[in-house]
């Protein structure tokens, strides 16, 4: 993998982890666009590059380190977002978003939130290599169906 490639996967990671942290303080909405940031980032982002045709995974290691990689850039960049806009919400404003957050964090100190945070980036990485293990062979299942189709198709003209 080339070094403009991962700068770009970098990137869209970032921007969905941003825009995650801002989706996630909408109640309701935010329980489900956080598991999906949890879970599904990566298969987002090697989607979209797969369909832009910028991304093709040869092998099941590039993917899962593909995958590690987004779920803990977005995870982190998530982190960078919802983390103060809960803390300003929260002090300013006197709303909770998700009170369980809100509460951890007017308890706790810089470094376990820190601790907190990198913890979950792992959790998300190890959840989406998994996701990229999984689109990987969802691709190569959609090629097998592509190429029977197409010979199938040859076959009786």
């Amino acid at each position: 993998m080339d070094k403009s490639l991962l700068k770009l996967v970098l990137l869209i990671s970032a921007f969905i982890g941003g825009l995650c942290g801002i989706l996630t303080i909408i109640p309701y909405v935010g329980q489900i666009v956080f598991w999906v940031l949890l879970c599904l980032a990566s298969v987002i982002v090697m989607t979209f590059l797969m369909r832009v045709r910028i991304l093709e995974l040869f092998t099941v290691q590039e993917s899962v380190t593909l995958g590690a990689i987004i779920g803990f850039v977005s995870f982190m960049v998530f982190c960078i977002i919802y983390v103060p806009a809960v803390v300003i919400l929260m002090k300013f404003f006197n709303y909770y978003s998700n009170y369980g957050v809100s509460i951890i964090l007017s308890s706790a100190n810089f470094w376990i939130i820190l601790i907190l945070s990198v913890f979950m980036a792992v959790l998300s990485a190890t959840l989406n290599a998994f996701s990229g293990f999984l689109t990987f062979y969802v691709k190569e299942f959609i090629k097998t169906l592509d190429k029977n189709e197409e010979r199938r198709h040859n076959q009786f003209k």
